[in-house]
C-alpha cells in the first residue's frame, strides 16, 4: 500500500532521456524542446480548465488581485510585477533561467486563450469540481514534462525547485507551502479566493510530484 504514495516522497526533478544537459544552451536536443512545449501546453490547458470550472482563481491570481487592490494597478500589470519579483528571488537561490523560462509565458498564455472559449462551463458543483481536479492534474503532469526537459522553469516553478534544493523537503510540501503563502498574502491584501483556490493550493504539489514520479515509472523500461 505504501508504494501507492511513493510519489509524495519525490524530492528532486529527475533526469530522463529528454533532459537537456544544462538550462543555458543555444543548441538544446530536439526531444528536450518538444517535451518542453508539450508540457507547457498541458500546463496552459490545465489553467483553462480551472478557469472554466468557476470555483476560484489560482493562488497567484489571488496575490495579483491583492497587489492590484493596494497599488491601483491592473491585474495584468500586477501579475507582471509579481513575476519579476519572483525572478529576483532566483538570484540568492542561484536558480538558472533558460529557454523554458521565456517560452513558459508565451505558450501557456496562448494555450489558455485558444482553449478557454472551447471549454464547457458547467453550473453543477460536481462537474465544476471534476473540471477543477482535471485542471490540477493537467498542470501537475505538464509541469513534470517541462521541468524534466531542464531548459529553464517558469518563475514560480523555478522558485519551487530552488527552495526544494535548499530545504530538502519533498516537492509536494514545498509547492503546497508556496501556493498557500501566495493565497494568504493575496487574501490579506484584498484578493478574492474561492474553494477552488484552496483545493488548488493543497492539490497542485501532489499533482506535480505524481507527474514526476509517473514519468520515472513510464521511462524505467529504457534501463
Amino acid at each position: 500500500m505504501s508504494a501507492l504514495f511513493d510519489f509524495l516522497k519525490v524530492r528532486q526533478v529527475p533526469t530522463l532521456f529528454w533532459s537537456a544537459h544544462k538550462p543555458l544552451t543555444l543548441r538544446p536536443p530536439l526531444i528536450s524542446v518538444v517535451m518542453l512545449c508539450i508540457g507547457l501546453v498541458l500546463f496552459g490547458f490545465g489553467e483553462a480548465l480551472i478557469i472554466a470550472a468557476g470555483l476560484g482563481v489560482s493562488p497567484w491570481t489571488v496575490l495579483a488581485q491583492g497587489v492590484a487592490a493596494q497599488m491601483g494597478w491592473s491585474i495584468g500589470l500586477s501579475t507582471f510585477i509579481v513575476s519579476l519579483f519572483i525572478l529576483l528571488l532566483w538570484v540568492p537561490l542561484r536558480q538558472t533561467p533558460g529557454m523554458g523560462t521565456i517560452l513558459n509565458v508565451f505558450i501557456i498564455s496562448i494555450t489558455i486563450d485558444v482553449s478557454l472559449p472551447l471549454l464547457y462551463r458547467p453550473d453543477q458543483f460536481i462537474f465544476q469540481f471534476l473540471l477543477l481536479c482535471s485542471g490540477i492534474i493537467s498542470i501537475g503532469f505538464g509541469s513534470a514534462l517541462y521541468l524534466i526537459a531542464n531548459l529553464g522553469a517558469g518563475a514560480r516553478d523555478g522558485l519551487m525547485t530552488a527552495l526544494q534544493k535548499r530545504l530538502g523537503w519533498p516537492i509536494m510540501a514545498v509547492r503546497s507551502s508556496i501556493e498557500m503563502t501566495a493565497v494568504l498574502i493575496g487574501w490579506s491584501l484584498g484578493g478574492i479566493a474561492g474553494i477552488g483556490t484552496v483545493i488548488f493550493a493543497f492539490g497542485v504539489g501532489s499533482a506535480v510530484s505524481a507527474g514526476l514520479h509517473t514519468m520515472v515509472l513510464l521511462t524505467s523500461w529504457r534501463k
